[in-house]
This record gives C-alpha cells, structure tokens and sequence, in this order.
C-alpha cells in the first residue's frame, strides 16, 4: 500500500518520524526476509523504499514551515 502524500501531509513532525522509523524497521525485515528467500513479492522493498522517500520529503517540507514560521 503506497502512502497517499495529502495523508502525510495532515500528520504533525512527530508522527512523521515515527512513520519513517517504522518503514525503515519494515524495509530491514523485508530484505531479510528477501535474503533468507522467503520474500513471496519482491516489489514490496521498492514500494517501501519509495514510501521512504515519501516521508522524508513531507516531514523536510514541514520543518521548513516550522522555520519559516519563527523568524
């Protein structure tokens, strides 16, 4: 399941960054899963790696509003 970027975009920095520490536990049990060859859709690592990336870019977005909102 693909994260819906307007999703991301109504969560608080916070909740962000506990969403990318769970994606990235999830992509490390994927390619250990993937090494071990018990991973049934290998898509599965590009898709979280991409949701990943998703996170990343709207929690960047967000403190960039929160700095630009102080001074």
């Amino acid at each position: 399941m693909a994260l819906d970027v307007k999703e991301l975009r109504g969560m608080a920095a916070g909740e962000l960054e506990e969403k990318e520490r769970q994606l990235v536990q999830e992509l490390f049990n994927l390619r250990f899963q993937f090494g071990t060859g018990r991973l049934e859709n290998p898509m599965q690592i590009r898709k979280t790696k991409r949701d990943i990336a998703r996170v990343k870019t709207v929690l960047q977005q967000v403190k960039a509003q929160a700095e630009g909102a102080k001074g």
